[in-house]
């Protein structure tokens, strides 16, 4: 990812909503391996990354924490030996928001 990429975002300037039930089943079909979870504030979307051991996983799991601070917006992690679940919302808006489909696409891209 480049600089200009990970350039920390100013959420203050710009309007967040929460997206419609519509809007978020659109964006999950573009968004492989994520799905939804929770509901009514504690909803988000989530996935699971999956890895062949500790050392690659906490490798990922520090790559996110840098995109994520450069985002300025931080997800809900639950670290295990070989998988990392992710898991992205809103708590401004109390619920997803564009953001989270962002930060999360970013997050893939770490792997691609």
């Amino acid at each position: 990812m480049s600089d200009s990429m990970l350039k920390k975002m100013d959420w203050s300037q710009h309007q967040r909503r929460p997206l419609t039930p519509t809007e978020i089943v659109k964006r999950l079909a573009d968004a492989p391996g994520w799905k939804l979870s929770g509901d009514g504030e504690a909803v988000a979307i989530e996935k699971t990354y999956k890895f062949a051991n500790y050392h690659e996983t906490i490798s990922f799991v520090n790559a996110l924490a840098f995109v994520a601070n450069a985002m300025d917006h931080h997800p809900d992690l639950s670290v295990h030996y070989n998988r990392c679940v992710v898991r992205f919302n809103t708590h401004d808006v109390k619920g997803i928001s564009e953001t989270d489909f962002d930060c999360a696409t970013r997050i893939d891209a770490l792997l691609a």
